[in-house]
């Protein structure tokens, strides 16, 4: 049954995957359409979201916002399956480094990098930056699909810049095995992503709510002596965006516990306060929320 439906989906992701950018985004119009106005889809979630984060905004400017959101997010998708056929030329006009010159000085002491990312913008074409690096190379932390058939499609779509792809239970032998190769890595870490519960879960405070947030990338940074970045990443204008790199100064091990993740979330929270229409609000993040705003 797996194999059938990404036989019977494959063709229809690659032939997308070679229409123009102008076809596309008639494509991705007509997919918001769908989701938005027919299907629906997870409008209670976002919503609820909404009125979470954003309770300063009246009616009207949340349905704008939504809205935005939802136009966003098809865009979002129709990129994910361009990136299939996009040319390198095509990516660095698109995704634009505004100063790589901090990795590039991060690479010279011979260490790896934890680069924090957010949900936020197009946080997939960051793997971009594999082809900038200069003695490192780019891992992509990610979740693996239950059917191993798209996880393999997904692999590919980005890998397609060169950077390898680590399941989460992965990471931990990964940088063990990198390490003993003498083998340097500039590791994307998605750090708002709603972890499972467990009693060592730290609790930061997002949008005024305590919330569990993973804190893998500022933990094994600290116990393996890496280097740490925080990614910025804006959308310019539909399908540009540029990325601005924030480095984690100081002696990592002299920072107490959590403040550094702490610190990216609370940096994330000004970011989406800004443009809230460019964040992944179909993702229950609040669902393990300790407490609501206080409004």
């Amino acid at each position: 049954m797996q194999f059938l439906a990404y036989v019977l989906a494959y063709p229809f992701i690659w032939l997308i995957s070679l229409l123009p950018f102008r076809v596309l985004y008639i494509l991705s119009d007509f997919v918001y359409v769908l989701i938005y106005y027919i299907v629906g889809y997870r409008k209670k979630i976002v919503r609820k979201n909404f009125e979470l984060c954003l309770p300063h905004l009246s009616a009207q400017e949340k349905k704008k916002v939504e809205k935005q959101f939802y136009h966003h997010f098809c865009d979002s998708f129709v990129e994910m399956v361009k990136t299939l056929n996009i040319s390198d030329k095509e990516i660095k006009k698109r995704f634009v480094f505004t100063n790589f010159e901090v990795i590039h000085e991060l690479e010279e002491t011979g260490k790896s990098t934890v680069v924090l990312i957010g949900h936020y913008a197009s946080y997939e074409w960051l793997l971009l930056m594999h082809k900038y690096l200069k003695k490192q190379v780019g891992f992509g932390i990610y979740k693996p699909i239950k059917n191993k058939y798209f996880d393999r499609l997904v692999r590919k779509i980005r890998g397609k810049f060169g950077a390898e792809l680590i399941g989460m239970r992965q990471v931990i032998p990964q940088m063990r095995q990198n390490i003993r190769n003498g083998k340097q890595g500039a590791y994307g870490f998605i750090t708002d992503q709603s972890p499972r519960l467990n009693t060592e879960a730290h609790w930061c405070t997002f949008f005024g709510m305590e919330v569990p947030v993973h804190v893998g990338g500022e933990m094994l940074s600290k116990k393996i002596g890496l280097n740490m970045a925080y990614a910025r990443i804006e959308k310019v204008k539909r399908g540009y965006y540029q990325c601005t790199f924030i480095p984690v100064e100081g002696d990592l091990k002299a920072i107490p516990n959590f403040e550094v993740t702490d610190r990216f979330m609370l940096m994330l929270e000004e970011q989406i306060k800004q443009a809230p229409q460019y964040y992944l609000w179909t993702h229950n993040r609040f669902k393990h929320r300790k407490n609501d705003p206080v409004l």
